[in-house]
């Protein structure tokens, strides 16, 4: 036993850190038995939801434009949309202008399965966050602080 390291918090339920992670591993847990029956992996749904989001804005919808939304990698975006163009749930085209970027096009059929997703992720996450005491959009509110301050 080494009784020399020494913690800054006195536990790990003292731990903001610690506490998120658990939570983070639960939360995902409950969407991950919320999605399986669709097929989809949790990467894949934020994807086809930033897709969803960013085509009530602009026509022309790219790879790029579906990273910046989630903060995710480009390659892992690229990686994972070719599994959803597999699936049939969106298309990838050739831009006209810049030969570089795909543009982005929902599927009738991934439009359906996003609908029936965002049923199935939004009822876990109500029933994930509810407590009585918990003010949601206070705890909505302080959680974007964080993630802008650390982007």
């Amino acid at each position: 036993m080494n009784k020399d390291i020494e913690f800054h918090f006195k536990s790990p339920e003292d731990s903001p850190g610690y506490l998120l992670g658990q939570m983070t591993v639960l939360w995902q847990r409950k969407v991950k038995r919320a999605l399986d029956p669709l097929d989809l992996t949790q990467t894949q749904f934020v994807l086809l939801a930033a897709l969803a989001w960013i085509s009530k804005e602009k026509d022309s919808v790219t790879q790029i434009d579906i990273a910046n939304q989630g903060n995710a990698d480009r390659m892992m975006v690229s990686k994972v949309l070719r599994t959803l163009e597999e699936k049939k749930f969106l298309t990838r085209k050739e831009h006209q202008t810049d030969t570089r970027a795909k543009i982005i096009k929902m599927t009738t059929l991934g439009a359906s399965v996003l609908q029936k997703a965002l049923l199935a992720v939004e009822t876990a996450d109500l029933e994930f966050f509810s407590m009585p005491d918990l003010d949601l959009s206070g705890f909505n509110s302080t959680m974007s602080k964080l993630i802008s301050k650390n982007k």
